[in-house]
């Protein structure tokens, strides 16, 4: 992508219609993240975060096998070993979490194969998660005796609820795309022929809205993760009122009256 010199091949990103599309390309090792990946991730999100062209945001996984199995263990000696390194890794980390934090615009897991520990821990990132049947879901950390962290335990609790986390979490065991939907960990399972095509045409849906109407809601959402009285208020309050003060409120308004479909452009 133009005005991006990534630091590997391993991540690609690439603007379509309003569509940012990132993706985690190491097929060989099941897309498993390493630490050069890690620094390009955040590179592209903060990218994609300040680009206007980019209205909505999906993530995906190269090869066909894998979305992300996780982190690339064969780093672990040389990478995660020592209390130096593992305060590194985790810093590096906790910047990759952050970068997905402050994107700012809806984010779509496009997932096939493979969504395991790290990976799942990813594609809870996503404000919707989409699958193929035969996708799989797990955290193995119990089975590796990794400590998985909080925000991670928390973000999957949000979603599925704590008893269905626990059984994830203690279990390590995969589940199916079917358990999946059922839990509510994705929001909808479908043919592997139609991944691209229902991503796709969900992600250009969204893009045609009102950019700062998605803004506004992204962050109301993601404020509701938070204890009460975390949440920023003013600034949730700040954004509805930028939508109501904006010249796409005005444009919104006229094509509902004329009938037609509105073209916002994020002012």
């Amino acid at each position: 992508m133009d005005g991006l010199n990534l630091n590997t091949d391993k991540m690609l990103a690439s603007i379509d219609n309003g569509v940012g599309t990132m993706t985690y390309n190491q097929p060989e090792k099941r897309n498993a993240v390493s630490h050069e990946m890690r620094l390009a991730i955040t590179e592209i999100l903060n990218s994609f975060a300040q680009n206007p062209e980019v209205r909505v945001v999906v993530i995906t996984g190269a090869g066909g096998k894998a979305f992300v199995s996780g982190a690339d263990i064969s780093e672990f000696d040389s990478k995660r070993s020592t209390p130096e390194q593992i305060a590194d890794y985790g810093a590096v980390s906790r910047r990759v979490g952050e970068a997905y934090a402050s994107l700012g615009k809806p984010l779509i897991a496009m997932i096939r194969g493979y969504c395991l520990g790290g990976g799942l821990a990813t594609a809870l990132n996503a404000d919707i998660r989409i699958a193929t049947r035969d996708s799989r879901f797990g955290i193995p950390a119990a089975r590796l005796g990794l400590g998985f962290g909080f925000e991670g335990v928390k973000s999957l609790a949000a979603i599925v609820g704590r008893s269905n986390a626990a059984e994830i979490l203690y279990t390590a065991r995969q589940f199916s795309a079917e358990e999946a939907l059922a839990m509510g960990l994705v929001n909808r399972v479908v043919a592997d022929d139609a991944l691209e095509r229902t991503v796709r045409d969900l992600a250009g849906e969204i893009a045609e809205n009102a950019p700062l109407t998605l803004r506004s809601l992204n962050f109301s959402l993601r404020e509701t993760a938070k204890d009460p009285g975390d949440r920023d208020a003013a600034r949730i309050q700040e954004l509805i009122d930028s939508c109501m003060a904006s010249e796409d409120y005005i444009e919104g308004r006229r094509a509902f009256m004329e009938k037609r479909k509105a073209v916002f452009k994020g002012r």
